[in-house]
């Protein structure tokens, strides 16, 4: 059989929504973190890359909201909404927040993937959307890939092969 499902890229600080057939995708997960925010029964999923748990860090003059957990979750559950899903059935998995570097310091700044770890569980809380699955933390990068049609969130991580959640 063929497979005529399309697999719809998100980039770093990017965010996408899909319905099936269609699957969703990021790869270059380090520190930052996956989030898909789906409607099993409606097969529609969304995915944002966030890079920095907060957007007073932001410098730039025109503000990339996917950037931020802050505000890309907001940003993503808008989407998927208006694809279809339902807002009492958008349930979450994520994946990355690793800490890619040894630090000898003690620095908070320097622990980008628990803080955005930390700050996408706390926007998932206050949209009281439920995380069902995660694979987070560690040191090693990874690239997910969501299909709405089976809500399986596949995981790829260097040196560790291929799980599923």
């Amino acid at each position: 059989m063929i497979d005529v499902s399309t697999v719809v890229k998100v980039g770093i600080a990017d965010l996408n929504v899909v319905q099936s057939p269609q699957r969703i995708r990021t790869s270059g997960l380090g520190s930052c973190v996956g989030v898909v925010l789906f409607d099993e029964a409606k097969h529609v999923a969304g995915m944002v890359h966030v890079m920095l748990p907060n957007s007073s860090l932001a410098r730039e003059k025109t503000l990339n909201t996917a950037k931020y957990a802050d505000t890309g979750i907001g940003e993503l559950l808008l989407k998927v909404q208006a694809l279809g899903a339902r807002k009492y059935a958008i349930k979450a998995k994520i994946a990355g927040g690793a800490q890619m570097f040894a630090f000898t310091s003690a620095n908070e700044m320097m622990r980008i993937g628990p803080r955005n770890v930390e700050s996408v569980k706390e926007q998932l809380q206050r949209y009281r959307i439920p995380l069902v699955a995660e694979d987070c933390g560690g040191n090693s990068g990874r690239t997910i890939e969501f299909d709405p049609t089976t809500a399986l969130l596949e995981i790829r991580t260097v040196n560790k092969g291929v799980s599923q959640i």
